[in-house]
């Protein structure tokens, strides 16, 4: 009997011990993988700029929302239009889930485009998503031109269209829309600010010019309110999304008369509709992934997140998430005739004929 207590009080200390051991193993176990480490963003900016702002306006919401509350740290890595850094992701970034690269803009399109530089391949990259994906770029005449309608427009001959210099993208855009549209001989002055581009257009320097919908609407309001500028045409990031004040304007693929030419308007809509991607370096673990992606969704989905964004870029939010830009990717034109088509409309030279 007594050998049968002694066998009882044996057992039961074992299951404690078990139990003790079971339970601190489960603890440890639980323990989130970004618990006391720091996560590093590398950003192809400099500090202080837009982007950056754009990023100080994410980290809070992401910290908040990755298991565990990392703490989270910027470096910059500037150069080559985001080449540098996101080559340095690429290559040379442990692929731990510890560093995320927020690139520029032009990650897509340097790739694309074949780019001097570009070492990285962009179906390895793993996409976070990105927190703007709308734009409208709308074509502007002045009054004096008697430019009021698209056969106005189609009509006119040598249509002096302004730029910041060859190869910006309101270069590039307003390229694209003489070509579409078909205007005759338009010849394209560059050389201005984009502040100076609506002074040059009020003093008929120049007869047109393209600029964000936006822009148009809070910097420009007092000229369309009066007439002085004529807004003709718009583009819209992603097709389909109208503008709430020139929902009325043509959309500028109705002047596309080949599937090479519909085909150019999605590259140039996927471009730009990437925003300024987060992305992480080929091989990170899927765990990370998951929870980065994860956390990134909540970020842009939450209530706080526009506010804040705003608040640091003056614009609204209107965020890309992972498995959107992932398809976007997927559906993108990347063969050799748009992207002769392309560099031909950013280039210096007359337009091509159609």
């Amino acid at each position: 009997m007594e050998f049968n207590c002694l066998r009882i009080r044996l057992a039961a200390k074992a299951m404690v011990v078990a139990s003790v051991f079971l339970l601190s193993h489960s603890s440890f176990a639980q323990t989130p993988f970004y618990q006391g480490k720091t996560v590093t963003i590398l950003q192809g900016t400099e500090p202080g700029g837009s982007s950056d702002m754009l990023t100080r306006s994410m980290i809070p919401f992401l910290q908040k929302h990755i298991p565990g509350n990392p703490t989270i740290v910027s470096e910059y890595m500037p150069g080559g239009g985001g080449i540098k850094a996101a080559n340095q992701v690429f290559k040379n970034t442990k692929p731990d889930g510890l560093t995320i690269g927020r690139i520029g803009g032009a990650l897509v399109a340097n790739a694309v485009l074949g780019e001097k530089g570009v070492l990285y391949d962009l179906d390895k990259f793993i996409y976070l998503g990105s927190p703007h994906s709308t734009y409208h770029w709308a074509f502007l005449t002045r009054r004096e031109t008697g430019v009021k309608t698209i056969d106005d427009l189609r009509s006119a001959s040598k249509l002096r269209i302004g730029a910041q210099a060859v190869g910006h993208s309101i270069y590039f855009v307003g390229r694209m829309f003489a070509y579409l549209i078909g205007i005759k001989d338009p010849s394209f002055v560059v050389g201005y600010g984009g502040t100076e581009l609506d002074a040059a257009l009020a003093r008929g320097e120049i007869d047109a010019r393209i600029n964000n919908a936006d822009t148009v609407l809070t910097r420009n309001v007092e000229f369309l309110k009066s007439g002085a500028v004529v807004p003709l045409v718009i583009m819209e990031v992603p097709k389909g999304l109208k503008h709430h004040h020139f929902s009325n304007l043509p959309e500028i693929e109705s002047f596309a008369k080949s599937e090479l030419e519909r085909k150019l308007l999605n590259m140039v809509r996927v471009f730009r509709q990437f925003g300024t991607p987060s992305i992480l370096p080929p091989g990170t673990p899927k765990q990370q992934v998951e929870i980065l992606k994860a956390a990134m969704v909540k970020t842009f989905k939450g209530t706080e997140f526009p506010a804040e964004y705003k608040k640091f870029t003056g614009d609204e939010a209107t965020p890309l998430m992972p498995d959107e830009m992932e398809k976007a990717l997927k559906e993108l034109p990347r063969d050799p005739e748009t992207v002769a088509l392309f560099k031909k409309l950013n280039g210096a030279g007359p337009l091509p004929a159609r």
